[in-house]
């Protein structure tokens, strides 16, 4: 996790807030260093993660986690991190038929509108334990990311509906939190990704934006993050400054 964020946010693993729903945003830049932040604040936190990533492989989440002081092999051995791996699991829905619904069965069918076995692998990857045995503090969700759901033919509606369903169960029920990220394609007119993205804004208690410098590429900032900061990307951490304040400048 990266420090100067957290400080920004005024939060620590140790008191992070529950019930709450995060959007991370990303636009005309690479917005993935939250969520390994995210992945890495909530493991040291402790808490029960299920990890649904839909664009990376596990061995990459990896190797950033290590520079950020975790170890996610270990935390999947311990049953502290339950990751599903689409890029890898997405071909035994397409070569096999597996005996129950998959998580990402919705690739097999024509419309893609059911996402009830991912809902449903979700909550059984979260659910507390029947022996009330409370090993972790309280379980998270983390997707990335929502708008791939888009290009695999889902509809806005019926992801919306997905992250509904998660929020009544992690967050309501549970008590946990959900943490997404979803691009901001409004220079391409995807009106599927901009209704998605208008309907997590209106639920989400905290929104994360980062957009890439409308001046172009600069070698000491990469990227604007709404509060507003300015922010560049180092090898194990992020450093936040304000406007003007980057050594580009001074």
């Amino acid at each position: 996790m990266f420090p100067e964020l957290n400080n920004l946010l005024d939060t620590t693993p140790d008191k992070a807030e529950q019930g709450k729903l995060t959007l991370l945003c990303d636009a005309r830049t690479d917005g993935s260093f939250l969520v390994h932040h995210f992945l890495s604040f909530y493991l040291k936190a402790n808490c029960k993660v299920c990890f649904v990533a839909l664009v990376q492989s596990f061995s990459h989440y990896s190797i950033v986690g290590q520079k950020l002081g975790v170890n996610l092999t270990m935390a999947r051995e311990c049953g502290q991190l339950v990751f599903l791996e689409a890029l890898k699991t997405s071909l035994d829905v397409f070569f096999q038929k597996p005996a129950e619904p998959h998580p990402l069965q919705f690739l097999r069918e024509a419309s893609a509108e059911n996402l009830q076995p991912l809902f449903a692998f979700v909550r059984e990857a979260l659910k507390p334990g029947d022996d009330g045995e409370a090993t972790w503090k309280y379980p998270v969700l983390l997707v990335d990311d929502l708008s791939v759901l888009l290009s695999l033919g889902v509809r806005a509606v019926t992801v919306l509906d997905f992250i509904h369903y998660c929020r009544a169960a992690v967050c309501v029920e549970w008590k946990g939190n959900v943490v997404a990220l979803v691009h901001d394609s409004r220079d391409t007119e995807d009106e599927e990704n901009d209704l998605l993205l208008s309907g997590l804004s209106h639920q989400s208690h905290l929104i994360l934006r980062a957009e890439g410098l409308a001046t172009g590429f600069c070698k000491d900032v990469h990227g604007d993050r709404s509060l507003t900061y300015q922010y560049k990307i180092q090898d194990k951490t992020v450093s936040f400054f304000a406007k003007g304040l980057s050594p580009a400048v001074l």
